[in-house]
């Protein structure tokens, strides 16, 4: 079992913002869900911050798995509970490694 990072970059899709208080409040509260499960099997979520500069992303959110395959359970989780449908996105894995330079 390796150490994990998966760096998760986002931003609503314009048609997020037509959906009614109501159904977008549903959506966060299954994506709360989602996290909250990850978080009881040993994920922790170390933040989401907003990017700044030249950027296709709004924001960019860290979390540390046990492995990979904890990663991939968690955006599975995520994707089926409609998170892709309302958000443009780009994942990418780290695994621990040894320092370079």
């Amino acid at each position: 079992m390796s150490a994990c990072i998966w760096i998760h970059y986002a931003r609503p899709r314009p048609h997020w913002y037509g959906l009614d208080e109501a159904t977008r409040a549903a959506r966060q509260a299954s994506w709360r869900e989602v996290a909250a499960a990850s978080t009881q099997v040993g994920g922790t979520c170390l933040g989401t911050y907003h990017v700044r500069g030249q950027h296709d992303f709004e924001t960019v959110t860290l979390w540390r798995f046990l492995d990979a395959d904890a990663a991939f359970r968690h955006w599975a989780a995520l994707t089926a509970a409609g998170y892709g449908e309302c958000h443009a996105f780009a994942n990418t894995i780290g695994l621990a490694g040894e320092p370079t330079g």
